[in-house]
């Protein structure tokens, strides 16, 4: 047997998100993303999208139950574009986020949209020891922990320590956060057991916020910083009691139909169906 779903590819600041608009059973969320991953090989994450309820507007799961910015951004722009919205606010609800969670989408001249996520506070920041005796600032975000390695270059053991601290922190996902001070460039790893991903993203919209709220946290005093990476550039406002606004953009790039096994963990191609 074979079933089709349907998914947009989108690109929030270079980090591409499968978005997929067909509904989709919770348990059978995993195997679909690994095959929708294997289809676009530039995409590094899948999340789900269903109608929202109560006061959301929409609602997003990631493969693996984490939180992810960038991917509620784009699914708030998706639904924007879809719904044929003017500049204004998109609740949302997004898995790992306590409540909903808004964001703000205003369309630009080249088809993309400007956007900016209220995001959820964070849990916890505090240094921890890691590494055998190593300190490092942890900041604890719904569904996700990022631990911040300053001035410290990726190396070909990051994905290791990603996963070795991951367990020792128990969290549901984890990212290394490799920032530059002085060039304020960051440089994304993002772990998430759940849905079996490591990956070097081109941007990261909690991890940015994290790396903000540690510099509020650590100043003692409100900070605007812009972070560049890979993909482009994320903005982060922070201040010390945890409050954090993220701006970036969001473009769709297209929208596909497939025919997939219902083993989506079947190793054949899936078969395109249309645009």
């Amino acid at each position: 047997m074979r079933q089709t779903v349907r998914y947009a590819l989108t690109d929030p600041t270079g980090n591409r998100t499968v978005l997929v608009e067909t509904p989709v059973p919770e348990p059978q969320q995993p195997e679909i993303a690994a095959y929708l991953m294997r289809l676009e090989p530039t995409a590094e994450q899948v999340g789900f999208l269903q109608t929202g309820t109560g006061h959301a507007q929409i609602a997003l799961r990631m493969a693996g139950g984490e939180f992810c910015a960038n991917a509620a951004m784009s699914a708030a722009a998706w639904f924007a574009e879809k719904s044929g919205a003017p500049s204004g606010t998109v609740r949302a609800q997004v898995s790992g986020a306590d409540g909903l969670v808004a964001v703000h989408c205003a369309p630009q001249a080249d088809g993309s949209w400007r956007t900016g996520i209220d995001m959820p506070r964070p849990q916890a920041i505090r240094r921890v020891c890691l590494d055998g005796g190593q300190t490092y600032p942890v900041v604890v975000l719904p569904g996700i922990a990022h631990v911040i390695l300053e001035d410290e270059a990726p190396d070909e053991a990051a994905g290791a320590r990603a996963k070795a601290m991951c367990a020792y922190l128990h969290a549901d996902a984890l990212g290394l956060m490799f920032l530059d001070t002085a060039s304020r460039t960051l440089r994304p790893l993002v772990y998430v057991p759940a849905a079996g991903t490591l990956v070097w993203e081109n941007s990261c919209g909690s991890g940015s916020s994290a790396v903000g709220a540690y510099l509020a946290h650590r100043a003692g005093a409100p900070v605007s910083v812009e972070l560049r990476q890979p993909g482009g550039t994320l903005g982060v406002t922070a201040a010390p009691d945890g409050t954090l606004h993220l701006r970036g953009q969001s473009m769709l790039l297209y929208e596909k139909c497939v025919e997939m096994p219902t083993d989506a963990c079947a190793q054949s191609r899936p078969t395109s169906v249309g645009e």
